[in-house]
């Protein structure tokens, strides 16, 4: 059965960015702060809060300064099989 997406691939990293920059500033850290933490620049974190643009490997930095990895690092770890043709050949 296919799943359809409502919302742009763009949409759905800013409500990435979004969450990710409320856990930051619940923490009490600055973009700045992030910045020197993560290792990423200062100009890319404030453009990924703002525009949800950013590469995998500075928002798993991100996670990890803010001792959130184990979100990363359980992506797609628990998908559903669409059809059990993917069960077959997963066992193949």
């Amino acid at each position: 059965m296919k799943e359809y997406v409502w919302e742009t691939a763009e949409e759905i990293d800013f409500q990435v960015a979004k969450r990710i920059s409320r856990i930051r500033k619940r923490r009490g850290i600055t973009q700045e702060r992030l910045s020197e933490m993560s290792g990423v620049s200062f100009g890319s974190v404030k453009r990924f809060e703002r525009t949800g643009q950013i590469s995998l490997l500075s928002l798993t930095k991100l996670a990890t300064a803010m001792g959130c990895a184990d979100e990363i690092r359980t992506l797609f770890e628990a998908v559903p099989y669409g059809s059990i043709e993917e069960v077959i050949r997963e066992r193949e």
